[in-house]
This record gives C-alpha cells, structure tokens and sequence, in this order.
C-alpha cells in the first residue's frame, strides 16, 4: 500500500510543477490563454453544483440550526485564520502577524477551539492572507487563469495555495482518509451554503457567467494583494502633462540683453545661467541699492545679483542677500520663462 504521505508530496511536486510551467503562458492582454479548456471544466463544475453541491447546501441551511452553522464556519476560518497569520509573516507584515497571533490565541482558548469567534467584537479583525497573495506580494506575476475541476477559479500563481489550504482546512486534524474526506466535505458544504444568495445573484446579473467569474476573481485577487490599492497599469505609461497654451515671455522690447531660460532647469543650474560669467562693471553703469522682501520673486535668486568691487569684477555678498539687501547693477535683467 502506497504511503498516503508520500502521494501527498507527489501531489504537492505535480502541482507546483504544473503552475511553474504555466506561469509565462499569461500576458497582461490576454489572462486567460486556456480560455476553451477552462470554459469546459467551468460547465463541468456548473453541472457538479447544480446537482449536488447546491441541494445538499440548502438541505444543510434547512436542517442544521444556524447557531450550529455559525459554530461550524468559525471553527474552519480560525484553522483558515493560523494559515493567513503565517503568511502575514511572510509578507514581513509583522505588526498585523502579532494582531493575527493574539486572535488566534483568544478563539482557540477562550472560543473553545474556535467555535465561537470572540476576537471580531475585540476589534481583532480576521485576516485573509495566502500563498498566493504572498508570491504576488514578492513579486510574481499571477500567470495564466485557470479553472480547476472541483475547486474552481484560480491562477498559476494562487495554485500553489491549493496543498496548504486543504491542510488548513481541517485535513491535518484528520486521522485516516475517511476522516480527511469527512473533514472537507463539511467544510465545503459550509462554504457553499454561504454562497447560495451570491450564486444566486450573479446567475440574474451575469450574460457570461463564466467571464463575469474570471474577472471578478482576478480583480479581487489584485485587490487582496496590494490590500485594496492596487496601481494602475497606465501608471508607468502616461506622459507628464505640459500646458501648451501657456507661451514662454517673450523678452521686453528695448532690452536686447534680455534673455529667456528654459523651463525645468535646476534651481542651481538656473542661478549659474542668470549670474553668468564674471562681469567687468562699465564706468558709466550705476549702482543702486534694492531693498527686497521674502514675497519678491527676485528675493530667490538674489545670490545671482553682483555687487561691483573696486576691482571691477562681480562678487556676490551673502551677508546683505540674507538681510534681504541686494545691490543691483544698472544691467539688463533676465526674462523668466513660466
């Protein structure tokens, strides 16, 4: 008789082999490049559903107390909840890992294992972490969609999930496979019970129910992964808007020193450009003082104003330009391109 850990780890090879390999078959155009395959194990899950899955669901609303269903639900998510805590570590999310840790701690013990969840009205919110959600933290791309016989929608990507959900699921509590096979089934019941108003829905709203899923299911899959901020792809794409109603100022007629700068250019770079070169100070050119203030726009490139030395060569005076006093020699002033 075959191990039944070692066909667990077979499993785990094929599976992760299996979405490594499909994982370059995606592009951003096109998710979903198996999108006949997907459609005819989308039907054949459909007919599974609608033949078993959704009668016992609403045989097990009908018959089981919904304290019970309550008590059933919170004992799967808090085994879902020690699963999402390790990979809020993972994600080296480590404030909300401790957060996932104490509620754990608190509906397992004094929940008694679980069954009843006493942690939310603590404020100690339930996460939803996996490893797919990880990888895409990490970097990895979703890869190709795909719709998986039993289990429904899923990418390369989140099908490394697939093995650990099952073990967190209730499986790894299970001694013997009729015990693991039980475990699933009521945990499945109980997720699709949940899902009876929703199934409902989307067959009112959906023309293509099977589109309508696809996208639903990648778009909350990106929202989970940049926790509901994802970027948008035309981000890097778009080009920085330039106002081309504003003309640059022509110089002022009568000044033929006035030159126009270049919009953009460094602060330091455009000091540079406004002093200039060294300048030889003419004997007929004056030299007056201008007091300015903090709200003049020339107070921010006064360092380029020159006071004249007895040498005759320009040098700035940091002290006067801090107090706001510049000397300004008689010379044609620069023009400002905005």
């Amino acid at each position: 008789m075959i191990n039944r850990f070692a066909m667990r780890r077979s499993a785990v090879v094929v599976a992760l082999v299996c979405a490594s390999l499909l994982q370059g078959c995606a592009t951003r155009q096109q998710p979903d490049p198996f999108e006949n395959l997907n459609r005819e194990v989308f039907a054949f899950n459909e007919t599974v559903d609608e033949n078993v899955l959704q009668p016992v669901a609403r045989g097990y609303v009908n018959v089981t107390p919904e304290p019970v269903r309550i008590g059933v639900r919170n004992f799967f998510n808090n085994l879902r909840d020690v699963w999402s805590t390790v990979n809020l570590f993972l994600q080296g999310r480590f404030g909300e890992g401790a957060t996932a840790i104490m509620r754990v701690s608190m509906n397992t013990t004094f929940g008694l294992a679980g069954l009843i969840d006493i942690a939310t009205p603590m404020r100690l919110e339930r996460p939803n972490e996996d490893l797919g959600q990880t990888l895409g933290v990490w970097g990895m791309g979703p890869g190709a969609y795909i719709v998986w016989p039993f289990l429904g929608p899923s990418t390369a990507r989140d099908s490394f999930d697939i093995p650990p959900t099952f073990a967190f699921g209730g499986t790894m509590l299970a001694d013997g496979w009729k015990a693991e096979l039980a475990i699933t089934g009521v945990n499945l019941i109980s997720l699709r019970a949940d899902l009876l108003a929703a199934g409902d829905l989307v067959n009112d709203i959906a023309l293509d129910k099977y589109a309508f899923i696809r996208d639903a299911y990648l778009q909350r899959r990106q929202n989970l992964i940049h926790n509901g901020e994802p970027p948008d792809a035309d981000d890097d794409e778009e080009e920085p808007f330039v106002d081309e109603s504003k003309e640059p100022e022509a110089p002022a007629a009568g000044s033929p020193g006035a030159s126009v700068l270049p919009v953009g250019l460094p602060e330091s770079a455009l000091a540079t450009v406004v002093a200039g070169p060294a300048l030889t100070a003419p004997a007929n050119v004056s030299v007056h003082r201008v007091m300015l203030s903090v709200a003049d726009p020339e107070w921010a490139f006064s360092p380029a104003f020159a006071e004249v030395a007895s040498a005759g060569t320009a040098t700035a005076d940091a002290s006067r330009v801090n107090t706001g006093e510049v000397l300004r020699q008689g010379l044609p002033e620069p023009v400002l391109a905005r």
